[in-house]
C-alpha cells in the first residue's frame, strides 16, 4: 500500500506533526508500506493564497501514485488534501492535532477564551470561516485520527460522527536523543520547551520564576530537538504551563527522561500525567499554584525523584511502535 503524507511542518522544523511524520516515514516501510511526504514548506515562499493552490496541484500530481492520502492537519494541508481526494477519488485520513480556528484566533484575531469556552461564531467572519473550512475538510475524510480523548470529544462537538474518529495517541521513539548543555546555571533550574505562542504561558512562567533569586529559567524555543531535550534532562523541574494542549509530544518525551514535571490540568495533559503520581498538575492561568508547585519540587527532592521515575515508566506506554501498529490496523481496513 502506498501512503502520501501531507504535512505543514517537517524536520528540521519543530512541532508534533513534524515528529509524527518523520517517525511514520521511518517505520511504515518495514511493514510493507511505501511512504511519500509532501511538506508545505515546498510552497511556503509563495504569496498567501497562491501557496495553497500550488500545494493542491502538487498533491494532486503525487496522489495519483498513492492509495491513501494522510493529512497532518485539517486546514493548512488538510484543505488542499480534501480537495485532492475529491478529484483523485482516493481515501483521505486527517489527523487533528488541535483546533486550527481557535489557534489562529488566539494568535491573530483577538480570541482570548480557552478552547473549552471557544465559540467560533462569536469572533468575526475570519474565525468562523476557518472553522467551517476545518469542518468541511473533515467531512471529506474517510477516517479522522484524534491523538487524545480530549480532542476526540472536541471534534465530535463539531458534528462529526463518532464512528469516523479513531483514537491513536501520539507515540515517541525510545530512547529520545538528547544533547545536554555544556554548562547549566547554578541553583534551581526550571526548563520549558515550545514556540512562543499565547497559550504556552511563557510570560507567566517567567514572572513566577523571577520571584526567587536562586531560581533560573531556560525556555528552549528554537533549539534542535536533541538540544532542547538535553536542557530538559538537566532541569530540576520541567514546566508545561499551557492553557491548551491536544496531546503533547514534548511532554511524553520529557516524561521518558525521568525529569520531574509540572503541567497544567488541561486538554490531553491528564491523559499522560496523573496528579501526584507522574507529576504535579495545576490549574491553567494560576500563578500561585505554579509557584507553590515549584516550591514543592525544590523543597522535596524525594518527591521530585519519585515523580520522575514514575513518569519515565508511564512514557513507555506511548511508544511509536504502539502508534504505528494502531495506524496499520486502520490502514488495512481501507
Amino acid at each position: 500500500m502506498r501512503i502520501l503524507i501531507a504535512t505543514g511542518v517537517y524536520p528540521p522544523e519543530s512541532g508534533g506533526p513534524a515528529t509524527n511524520t518523520r517517525l511514520l516515514e521511518e517505520r511504515l516501510p518495514s511493514h510493507g508500506f511505501v511512504v511519500a511526504v509532501l511538506p508545505f514548506r515546498t510552497v511556503r515562499r509563495l504569496p498567501c493564497g497562491v501557496r495553497h493552490a500550488a500545494y493542491f496541484f502538487r498533491l494532486l500530481a503525487m496522489v495519483r501514485r498513492a492509495d491513501i492520502l494522510y493529512a497532518q492537519d485539517a486546514v493548512s494541508v488538510g484543505l488542499p488534501a480534501a480537495v485532492a481526494s475529491v478529484f483523485s477519488r482516493k481515501k483521505l485520513i486527517i489527523r487533528v492535532p488541535g483546533d486550527y480556528a481557535w489557534e489562529q484566533g488566539r494568535a491573530r484575531f483577538g480570541v482570548r477564551e480557552s478552547l473549552d469556552e471557544f465559540g467560533p461564531h462569536l469572533h468575526g467572519w475570519r474565525v468562523w470561516f476557518l472553522h467551517k473550512v476545518q469542518c468541511w475538510s473533515l467531512s471529506r475524510a474517510w477516517r479522522i485520527i484524534a491523538p487524545s480523548s480530549y480532542l476526540r470529544d472536541h471534534v465530535i462537538s463539531w458534528g462529526i460522527k463518532p464512528e469516523r474518529i479513531i483514537l491513536i495517541h501520539n507515540g515517541i521513539e525510545l530512547p529520545v536523543p538528547i544533547e545536554p548543555p555544556q554548562a547549566r546555571p547554578e541553583g534551581f533550574l526550571v526548563v520549558s520547551i515550545g514556540r512562543r505562542v499565547p497559550w504556552k504561558g511563557f510570560e507567566s512562567l517567567e514572572s513566577v520564576v523571577a520571584r526567587e533569586k536562586k531560581w533560573s529559567l531556560f525556555i528552549a524555543e528554537t533549539l534542535p530537538r536533541p538540544q532542547a531535550l538535553g536542557w530538559a534532562s538537566t532541569a530540576d523541574v520541567f514546566v508545561l504551563n499551557s492553557s491548551y494542549e491536544g496531546l503533547s509530544h514534548t511532554l511524553i518525551e520529557v516524561m521518558s527522561l525521568g525529569s520531574p514535571i509540572i503541567a497544567t490540568n488541561i486538554g490531553g495533559n491528564p491523559e499522560l500525567i496523573r496528579d501526584g503520581i507522574e507529576g504535579l498538575l495545576i490549574p491553567a492561568h494560576d500563578d500561585e499554584a505554579l509557584y507553590n508547585a515549584l516550591k514543592s519540587m525544590e523543597s522535596d527532592r524525594a518527591l521530585a525523584k519519585r515523580l520522575g521515575v514514575a513518569a519515565a515508566e508511564r512514557a513507555k506506554e506511548f511508544s511509536i511502535e504502539k502508534t504505528v501498529n494502531k495506524l496499520i490496523e486502520l490502514l488495512h481496513t481501507a
